[in-house]
């Protein structure tokens, strides 16, 4: 027996989310019809506000609020110190980065790895244009804080062979992570100890 449209039609939509296969979308669906219509009103306005009040920094990549006249405190050169730039894979990661509370650079986000399977190519890293930002912003030092799998360890390889000729010091972070790990999923203590003993790369 198939569900009423209008559940089937929020089945599909839940699983869509990482790691949400039908099962786990049924049980959130069911979940759902047991709220308060008031908080089903107030989740779905907190979705919209999500693209109202959201952007990406045009120049890092960042997650900035529109509220704030569009600024951006990664970008900050009063407050960040410029010759250091950190580059990562996803915006949730420069969250966790910054959790440690001990790194002040500036940060690059490259929204994706190097991955045939996901079709993320060199082209799609933007090269380029982060070329250009390490000449703009003097840096010094850029550290690779990418995940310790494969995917990771390939654009880390890729980007060492491409920024090497800009003369700065290129640093990752210490293997401390676990094999296969991704940012996100590392406590602060670890990363704050793989950021401290960073090794050149």
């Amino acid at each position: 027996m198939r569900y009423p449209k209008a559940l089937q039609t929020l089945l599909q939509n839940l699983q869509k989310f990482p790691g949400v296969g039908k099962k786990t979308a049924e049980r959130y669906g069911f979940d759902l019809l047991s709220w308060d219509p008031k908080d089903i009103e107030q989740f779905a306005h907190n979705l919209i506000l999500l693209n109202q009040k959201i952007e990406s920094c045009k120049t890092c990549g960042a997650l900035i609020d529109k509220t704030e006249s569009h600024q951006c405190k990664f970008c900050d050169k009063e407050k960040r110190d410029s010759t250091n730039l950190c580059i990562l894979s996803s915006q949730k990661d420069l969250f966790a980065v910054e959790g440690t509370h001990m790194y002040l650079g500036m940060y690059h986000i490259l929204n994706g790895l190097l991955s045939p399977q996901d079709n993320f190519s060199p082209k799609d890293l933007d090269l380029a244009g982060l070329k250009k930002r390490i000449e703009d912003l003097e840096v010094k030092e850029i550290i690779l804080a990418l995940d310790s799998t494969l995917e990771g360890d390939a654009t880390s390889l890729f980007l060492k062979k491409e920024l090497e000729t800009l003369n700065v010091r290129i640093s990752r972070l210490a293997l401390g992570m676990p094999i296969g790990s991704s940012l996100d999923f590392i406590d602060e203590g670890t990363l704050s100890k793989a950021l401290s003993e960073r090794t050149l790369f």
